[in-house]
């Protein structure tokens, strides 16, 4: 499983719109089973609360849909569970570079590093702004995260080979146990009902 983190300052912005966007893509891609996602803040000034409401409704006008996300602060224990850990900002890199155990720090970059069309290397925390500055998030984080995919999808098809390989041999052994199992049914069985009638010949 490859597992990618969006994070920003709140969890109510720009990482819950980063993740909807990346986990649409994964599942258009039919990946869900190999590349799962989540998002969390370097803070913890709204942990609990719901996205923005201007970003849920620039997010709804693109058919995504994030109104259940509740933000959380990142953890110590994400380092470690995470492959990569995609932040917005330079603010953002350099909290967690801080926060991050030495072992972690190079799962750590900017989300942008991953775009292809936009010639930037922050996605603007647009809390602060007018409504475009949602919108900017949304072009940004789409294309940003349509490359991370084309990065991520070749490693995710071979483990999904694998997986369907591995569930495949699974079946098979239970199918065969299975058929063993009821192989030996009918020879006790058979076994019973020939000790059966040799009683009653006695």
């Amino acid at each position: 499983m490859i597992n990618v983190l969006f994070v920003c300052t709140g969890n109510i912005c720009r990482s819950p719109t980063a993740e909807a966007i990346f986990r649409k893509k994964v599942n258009e891609a039919k990946l869900g089973d190999v590349i799962g996602s989540d998002s969390a803040a370097t803070s913890n000034h709204h942990v609990g609360e719901t996205p923005d409401v201007r970003a849920q409704l620039a997010c709804r006008k693109r058919g995504l849909d994030i109104k259940e996300h509740r933000a959380r602060e990142i953890t110590s224990e994400d380092f470690e569970k995470f492959d990569l850990i995609l932040v917005m900002d330079w603010e953002n890199l350099t909290d967690l570079q801080h926060r991050s155990p030495p072992q972690f720090k190079h799962k750590i970059h900017l989300l942008m590093r991953y775009a292809n069309d936009y010639d930037a290397a922050v996605v603007p925390d647009p809390y602060y702004g007018l409504n475009e500055g949602f919108n900017q998030v949304l072009d940004y984080c789409t294309d940003a995260c349509g490359g991370l995919l084309e990065t991520l999808e070749r490693k995710a098809r071979m483990m999904q080979k694998s997986l369907q390989a591995a569930r495949a041999a699974e079946a098979a052994k239970a199918a065969q146990e299975a058929q063993l199992a009821g192989e030996a049914q009918v020879t006790t069985e058979a076994e019973s009902t020939e000790e059966t009638q040799v009683s009653e010949d006695k």
